[in-house]
């Protein structure tokens, strides 16, 4: 894909973003990398989602972060998206969210637990929280710091595309998928199932469903041997 492709793809998905309800003002950002020129598409900072047009994307390298074009001033929370294309090979986007309820979860610093077959359909476990950044974190590259915080909390599992979304401790929610679509899905899920949690904490306490359940409904959709949705169609000559 060619530089101008790649802003258009990034600017549509942040302007998707806010159609979505997911970003107010500029409380958000999405970028989308080409790995094989080694580039990533990412908002400009300052600049609300809704408002975005191609030109106030920014491109910048995956390998170092430099800027491609200096004019544009990329996202402040740039070096965290570097840190997770870096680290979750099968990445092609991510996604930064301010959203009302996944927000409140990571205020609190609390995973969101599955408990019910809702979050089951597309997070095969807990949403995690990270750790709270330390001192040092905060006073020195913060963005890369939050980035390693959110790759240090998979190190030991789950699978980052098994759960493709984590709780940044005091902060937001990081979101990405397999490309822009998929990463936009996986947002308006966390969404979704961050705000049940909310309603149910409401009702009483929180018991996670079991085991065998939730892989069974994960499974179903996204497994080896998914059957939802509808097959491929095979093109006729």
């Amino acid at each position: 894909m060619d530089d101008r492709g790649l802003r258009e793809l990034a600017c549509g998905a942040n302007r998707e973003l806010a159609r979505l309800g997911l970003a107010t003002l500029a409380f958000g950002n999405v970028s989308v990398v080409d790995r094989a020129a080694g580039v990533v598409a990412i908002k400009a900072s300052g600049v609300a989602c809704g408002d975005l047009e191609p030109d106030d994307v920014a491109l910048v390298s995956l390998a170092d972060g430099t800027a491609a074009d200096p004019g544009r001033r990329a996202s402040s929370d740039t070096p965290t998206h570097l840190e997770l294309y870096r680290a979750f090979a099968g990445t092609g986007a991510v996604i930064h969210i301010h959203s009302p309820y996944a927000t409140s979860w990571a205020q609190a610093a609390r995973p969101i637990p599955p408990l019910g077959t809702t979050h089951a359909d597309h997070f095969r476990g807990p949403v995690p929280v990270t750790r709270e950044l330390d001192r040092d974190e905060i006073a020195g590259d913060y963005e890369a710091a939050t980035g390693r915080v959110i790759v240090e909390r998979f190190a030991d599992g789950p699978d980052p595309l098994d759960v493709p979304a984590v709780l940044v401790a005091s902060h937001g929610a990081f979101i990405w998928g397999t490309d822009a679509t998929s990463a936009l899905d996986n947002a308006v899920a966390l969404e979704h199932v961050a705000a049940i949690a909310c309603h149910q904490a409401a009702l009483g306490p929180l018991e996670p469903i079991p085991a065998e359940l939730r892989d069974r409904h994960f499974d179903r959709k996204h497994g080896p041997t998914a059957y939802y949705g509808q097959p491929a169609r095979v093109r006729t000559p």
